[in-house]
């Protein structure tokens, strides 16, 4: 395979380097041979690019085998477009009809887009939708455009009410991000829970103990089983106050676009099931709308922050990532490479 280099690691472990463009070709193999036409296999394979350039495996590649199964099992269709309509001056809804999350929230951003720049402001909903990967990407995309941006998404549940102990919400991503001039985007993005179930699930296949405060057992206990915590409930980021912000997420990405609640789908983790039919909320800003001044206040802002020492801003790691891997390419574990590209 061109430019592949394979590379020992401490431990005799082993990992695989792409370049960005192998990376391309071999997401689009998986997903065309899972049964996705050629347009939705580049629509998702560059989203997974575009996690992994960015030093962000847990929604890189590692989710490839997961949504290739969706595909040959009818988790998501790859058979209809989305549908976008404008329901109210200011708003854009788009039907994903259980298809990916990626083509459904750049096609509903190509919509709203100029409708924020028109109104000043729009509202985008995606229903009957998947899982979006890194929501800081979306809105980054609407930042390079001149917005400010907001959006979250729901998930299958994994956090109990503040007090439960059965799952109630997801780990409901949410991301803002905020245009620059002559910079890239600063971008916020965080999921409500203290870590990812992915995590979890990762230590647990290695027969590894996690910190406490990770997660709590079936009987809302703190627990450092990470088997314990997969049949519990991964704990909320921040505590009651991130419980608090989940619930927002759940109304506003979930209920407010007629999406499943959290609780009514299942783990994306499974290959089999019925659709997941998530939703994903955003809120678009023209801040020129509100004053002429924006971008000298942000900055104003940024640079009293970074004037202290040791003060980055929120993104700049990402950046510093991307740039690297487009130099260098992704290195992707054996592990990785091997589960979604066996037998390609």
């Amino acid at each position: 395979m061109r430019e592949v280099r394979r590379i020992v690691e401490g431990g005799g472990l082993m990992s695989v380097t792409l370049s960005i463009e192998e990376l391309r070709r071999l997401g689009r193999e998986v997903l065309v041979r899972a049964g996705a036409p050629e347009d939705v296999a580049a629509r998702v394979t560059e989203a997974l690019v575009r996690a992994e350039c960015d030093g962000l495996p847990t929604h890189g590649f590692s989710r490839l085998p997961f949504y290739a199964e969706h595909v040959r099992h009818g988790r998501v269709r790859v058979d209809a477009p989305p549908l976008v309509t404008r329901p109210r001056p200011a708003v854009v809804l788009v039907d994903a009809r259980d298809g990916f999350a990626f083509p459904a929230i750049e096609d509903g951003l190509a919509a709203a887009i100029p409708v924020a720049r028109e109104q000043g402001c729009a509202m985008l909903g995606i229903t009957r939708s998947h899982h979006c990967g890194v929501a800081g990407h979306h809105v980054e995309n609407a930042a390079e455009q001149g917005l400010v941006a907001f959006m979250c998404s729901n998930t299958a549940a994994n956090i109990a009410p503040w007090g439960g102990r059965v799952p109630s919400f997801g780990t409901n991503p949410l991301a803002f991000a905020c245009p620059r001039q002559g910079r890239p985007p600063l971008v916020i993005d965080l999921s409500l829970s203290t870590v990812t179930r992915g995590r979890v699930m990762a230590a647990a296949k290695r027969g590894e103990t996690i910190p406490e405060g990770w997660v709590l057992d079936a009987e809302g206990r703190p627990a450092t089983d990470p088997g314990s915590g997969l049949k519990g409930t991964l704990t909320p980021l921040g505590g009651a106050k991130g419980a608090a912000l989940a619930l927002m997420v759940e109304i506003l990405a979930a209920a407010l676009t007629g999406s499943r609640l959290s609780f009514e789908t299942s783990s994306m983790f499974q290959a089999e099931g019925d659709p997941l039919g998530l939703g994903q909320f955003f809120f678009l800003i023209d801040p020129s709308a509100l004053t002429p001044g924006f971008s000298e206040r942000v900055e104003t802002l940024f640079s009293h922050m970074l004037a202290q020492p040791g003060v980055r801003l929120p993104g700049d790691r990402r950046h510093a990532a991307r740039e690297r891997a487009l130099r260098e390419g992704v290195t992707l574990s054996d592990a990785a490479f091997a589960a979604p590209f066996g037998g390609v």
